[in-house]
């Protein structure tokens, strides 16, 4: 946990900074803090399998404190004079990529928020019924939980700012065929570093014993 906790609040103040590339994957276009994101999914999917959904969901909480407080402290140091030395793209590019609006910020928020604690409790109810297919409950609540998170994230930072149909659909369709590929595979090395790290009681709980 103390290794899973660690790097899952470096992806969600990650995930932030790397959506501000569009990325494109053939012909679908989406926004590069996906792949961080999905790794908080995985993760915490991972850690609802060998620890409960309790524990899913209070890493889930948790997050909120690196992701908070790495906005207030970007805010800071938006405000803050520049050095004249500063080399001058990366002085132009600074705010551009970092002075997000107050609206891709509490997009951003509650997104996390609301989509991840789908993510878990989904996963929760689909791994007690689907106990030999962690990967397969894993991509159903991704996708799910993708979807909303899509649906909030657009409808708050871009709703009548401009026209969001399209939006909603390639990011919806990019993040399920990502979520189909990626999350399987995360929760399945989240599953298999809790075996040998955590030795014997995790292996136990790996088998279905979801407290």
């Amino acid at each position: 946990m103390l290794l899973l906790g660690t790097f899952y609040g470096g992806m969600v103040t990650l995930a932030g900074v790397l959506g501000a590339k569009q990325v494109a994957l053939g012909p679908l276009a989406v926004e590069a803090g996906i792949f961080p994101f999905l790794l908080l999914v995985g993760i915490s999917s991972g850690v609802t399998r060998l620890h409960g959904e309790r524990v899913g969901q209070m890493l889930v909480r948790l997050g909120f404190v690196p992701l908070i407080a790495a906005i207030v402290l970007t805010l800071i140091v938006l405000q803050l004079p520049t050095d004249p030395g500063m080399y001058p793209p990366a002085k132009e590019a600074f705010p551009i990529i970092l002075g997000q609006s107050w609206r891709l910020m509490a997009a951003g928020i509650v997104a996390y928020g609301v989509s991840v604690t789908l993510n878990v409790s989904v996963f929760a109810w689909l791994g007690a019924r689907m106990k030999s297919w962690p990967g397969i409950a894993g991509f159903v609540a991704a996708a799910l939980s993708q979807i909303v998170d899509t649906f909030i994230f657009i409808s708050i930072a871009f709703l009548g700012v401009r026209p969001v149909a399209s939006l909603y659909a390639g990011q919806m369709i990019s993040k399920v065929v990502l979520s189909a590929i990626m999350v399987p595979l995360v929760i399945r090395l989240v599953m298999s570093l809790g075996a040998r790290i955590d030795g014997p009681a995790i292996s136990a709980a790996k088998c279905g014993d979801d407290r």
